[in-house]
């Protein structure tokens, strides 16, 4: 739910910036209100306008409010971080009590009470927050949790080395899952700061390398609160489109083309690197109306990635790759391994 842009490469006019062009973004589709306010709370906190960031939160937890909440302890996870980053400690401590009591069924609600206990130094509520997080979330068992499970046994492992925990089972499970180039123990270890005030060349270098590492791995869990998406046209709604807007057959000569395409093109996008991919599903009722409120025609093919894009902030993609057993994306009803995953 984080914004794209890193602190340290935009200022806070840019973040201000960003939250305003949301909440207009949310007048226009009410329907995303929940996704598009938390994005423009997240720039204000990082702009520090945290009293405008509780005020939005505040608008998503109000009963008039025109849709319900998908995720409300998320908003209220948020809410409680900010409050107390600038000095409402009491209320936060209420809200994430609250959060606790309710056991929300994701990941992300724990994961943020979770951390601001810590950030704070309450080290044993964050640990006891993390466990019973882990006790809700993670299969008895599980050798491969779902990735957004994982940070919940992330965090729990670098709380327990700062207070000298020994290993358990789900220690040595967030050990496993862990592919980066420095350990989990090395990069939660607590002792490792004080190399910082070491004379010794080498050992600096050590500890810049562990610090890059640990950067790395904390940049991407939040670099973008959104896929980047491909556009996927289902054979019907492509069909309509064509017929209305004739002149867009150049860009989708066969819907058996503008499949192959997706997937060619999402296969170089993850070759190159590029990580968090999905696809976007479209409607021509949904794209005559977007052309509409940016006041130009459907036949103006520069709409189509703005499309795409407009979609994935609103929640609207689907992650790719499917798993091998799972539907494929296409809608052929076959397993995504025996259709566009084969080969």
């Amino acid at each position: 739910m984080r914004p794209d842009t890193p602190a340290e490469h935009a200022d806070s006019a840019d973040h201000v910036a960003e939250a305003d062009r949301l909440e207009r973004t949310a007048g226009r589709y009410p329907e995303d209100t929940e996704q598009l306010l938390s994005q423009a709370a997240a720039h204000l906190e990082l702009a520090g306008e945290r009293e405008r960031a509780s005020a939005l939160y505040d608008r998503l937890l109000s009963p008039d409010l025109a849709a319900p909440l998908e995720n409300p302890a998320l908003v209220r996870a948020l809410k409680a971080a900010n409050l107390w980053e600038y000095g409402h400690e009491a209320e936060a401590r209420a809200i994430i009590d609250g959060v606790r009591a309710a056991a929300p069924p994701h990941p992300a609600p724990w994961v943020i009470v979770a951390e601001a206990l810590e950030s704070h130094d309450e080290l044993q509520a964050a640990h006891d927050t993390f466990t019973e997080a882990a006790a809700l979330l993670v299969e008895p068992g599980a050798e491969r949790p779902p990735a957004e499970v994982r940070p919940v046994l992330y965090g729990r492992h670098r709380v327990r080395r700062m207070l000298g925990e020994p290993h358990d089972t789900w220690d040595t499970l967030a050990d496993g899952l862990h592919t980066g180039t420095v350990s989990l123990d090395e990069l939660h270890d607590p002792k490792r700061v004080w190399s910082l005030g070491s004379d010794n060349p080498a050992e600096l270098k050590a500890e810049i390398s562990r610090l890059r590492a640990e950067l790395g791995a904390y940049r991407a869990a939040l670099s973008r609160p959104f896929p980047v998406a491909v556009l996927h046209w289902p054979t019907g709604e492509l069909a309509e489109l064509v017929e209305a807007y004739p002149s867009l057959a150049e860009e989708y000569p066969s819907h058996e083309e503008h499949l192959a395409t997706i997937e060619s093109s999402l296969r170089e996008l993850a070759a190159s690197g590029t990580p968090n991919l999905g696809i976007v599903s479209a409607t021509v009722p949904s794209y005559e109306a977007f052309a509409a409120s940016e006041a130009a025609s459907p036949t103006d093919t520069s709409l189509l990635p703005q499309y795409t894009t407009t979609l994935a902030a609103r929640g609207r993609a689907e992650p790719w790759p499917p798993p091998p057993t799972a539907p494929c994306w296409c809608g052929s009803g076959r397993g995504y391994g025996e259709c566009h995953g084969a080969g």
